[in-house]
């Protein structure tokens, strides 16, 4: 039988864990190395919340798509009712079924480590990562959610040891959608799963000292951590992430719960009606009266240009056919972009771009050309247009979602003595207009779609090449672009965006 668990307050638990570790030559009452490991549940412990619908939801909607992700959305009033006579395994076992039966599991795996995590890492709570990330001997995390689910996030983020979740039933490449042997990883199975695997070695819990109904694994294990409950939903703060959230896939901006989800269903087609209403604004009403229209839509953009300007630059100022253009610099972070930055200065730009979708260039109010990845032949081609007009360039290669700037090619530095950078920064509130897995050329049509999306231009003083070299321009840009916005410069670039997304250099991607 299992010792009486000892229950004791979570700094001076803590404080005994670190004097037994600093002692080499510690020995269990059988004479032999005493060995310890650290096991947490996911759930309820390391996550705040326990309500798992919505990463169930984020799986059946970005690995099975919108039809599978309704079918859940329509049983949760049975699922409320399973939960609330005391079925839970039932309730999770049909959540199970209805978000994983049929999907391949690469897709599944893909969900799992491109977009679950960012919502994990918003649940996580703060105390319980301190205990579980402090403690440097073997550590396991015990989750009811398939194990395929969680696996990759517990790995890469909290560098867990050992993960036991529920299995799944596999048929060939794919999921069956039912549980495999033992069974949903609830109760005294979560000891016994870990017991199987530390063998002899003392398990200390960390979980919440509370009185939550299922308490089981706390109970058995040899000794525990609690935290009280005044720490119980604190969540941890982004500076403490274990490692930066840079790179994440998925459309969903909020965590979908039953309500947020059925917001977002209810939606749908006036937001498909605002969207086509903006992109229409931008086709047909000229430059001056696009801000008015674009703020009728709700549709919400705002420029910011230097004190002293030259003629060249202001906003009301037209281009003569013979003078040659100036060069826009920005940071990426939808299709739009280029866009904002030509109604801003309110006359046309050319953008170039790497990949784009015959849909997305039929809807562009402005030129677009495609670049080669050739270097030689980039470079002639941006001097070409250069020469004729206003050219737009994002040297990042791809967008990125959060507040990082990836690193700048340099090309854009040996076209041009004179670079206009502009600092850009896009909000929507429901979906994000940028997609990996998904379908690119929805990329537009999914940020038009925000009930009110917003678009922030900080045009920055005219740079001037002077004897520098390309390389120093590109990252002096990039800085002066970070410190305009509050973001963080990095050395990432788009192949290490789709490397860590979807296993391919996303040479080949068709926006």
């Amino acid at each position: 039988m299992p010792a009486k668990p000892v229950t004791m307050t979570l700094f001076s638990k803590l404080s005994n864990t670190y004097m037994h570790m600093s002692s080499p030559m510690a020995t269990a009452s059988h004479g032999g190395e005493e060995r310890r490991s650290i096991a947490c549940e996911f759930e309820g412990a390391l996550l705040i919340s326990r309500r798992l619908f919505a990463y169930f939801m984020l799986t059946a909607l970005e690995a099975g798509g919108p039809i599978r992700a309704l079918t859940l959305l329509l049983i949760f009033p049975l699922l409320w009712l399973l939960e609330l006579v005391g079925l839970e395994r039932m309730a999770l076992q049909l959540m199970i079924f209805v978000s994983t039966a049929g999907l391949r599991v690469d897709d599944l795996k893909a969900v799992a480590k491109s977009t679950l995590p960012r919502f994990y890492l918003e649940d996580l709570r703060q105390r319980a990562y301190q205990v579980f990330s402090s403690y440097e001997g073997k550590k396991y995390v015990v989750s009811c959610i398939p194990r395929i689910m969680v696996e990759p996030f517990l790995k890469e983020f909290l560098d867990v040891d050992h993960v036991i979740g529920t299995e799944l039933k596999m048929f060939k490449d794919c999921s069956a959608g039912l549980v495999a042997s033992p069974g949903v990883m609830v109760g005294a199975r979560r000891l016994d799963a870990v017991l199987s695997i530390t063998e002899d070695a003392e398990v200390i819990s960390v979980g919440l000292d509370s009185g939550l109904r299922d308490q089981t694994f706390m109970l058995l294990c040899r000794e525990r951590c609690p935290i009280p409950p005044e720490e119980n939903s604190s969540p941890l703060r982004r500076k403490d992430y274990p490692k930066p959230l840079i790179f994440h896939d998925g459309r969903l901006v909020a965590h979908p719960t039953p309500l947020d989800f059925l917001a977002v269903i209810l939606w749908l087609p006036l937001g498909v009606l605002s969207a086509f209403s903006r992109i229409l604004v931008g086709i047909l009403l000229p430059y001056k009266m696009g801000l008015v229209g674009s703020a009728v839509t709700g549709f919400r953009i705002r420029a910011q240009f230097p004190k002293a300007q030259h003629a060249v630059n202001t906003p009301t100022s037209v281009g003569t056919p013979n003078r040659r253009g100036t060069l826009y610099v920005c940071n990426h972070r939808t299709l739009l972009d280029p866009v904002m930055i030509s109604t801003a200065i309110q006359r046309k730009v050319t953008a170039v771009t790497y990949s784009l979708s015959r849909f997305s260039e039929v809807i562009s109010p402005i030129p677009t050309v495609r670049l080669t990845r050739d270097r030689f032949k980039d470079g002639a081609t941006m001097r070409s247009l250069l020469s004729h007009g206003d050219l737009a360039v994002c040297p990042e290669g791809t967008t990125c979602r959060e507040p990082y700037l990836l690193r700048f090619s340099p090309l854009f530095a040996e076209i041009t003595d004179n670079i206009i950078p502009v600092a850009v920064t896009a909000e929507g509130s429901m979906f994000y207009g940028t997609t990996v897995r998904g379908h690119k050329w929805l990329d537009s049509l999914f940020f038009l779609m925000n009930p009110r999306p917003c678009y922030q231009l900080c045009f920055l003083e005219t740079i001037t090449r002077d004897q520098r070299s390309s390389y120093e321009i590109a990252n002096g840009i990039q800085q002066l672009i970070g410190q305009a916005i509050g973001f963080e410069c990095t050395n990432f670039t788009r192949k290490d965006k789709y490397q860590m997304l979807a296993s391919h250099d996303g040479a080949d991607t068709r926006r």
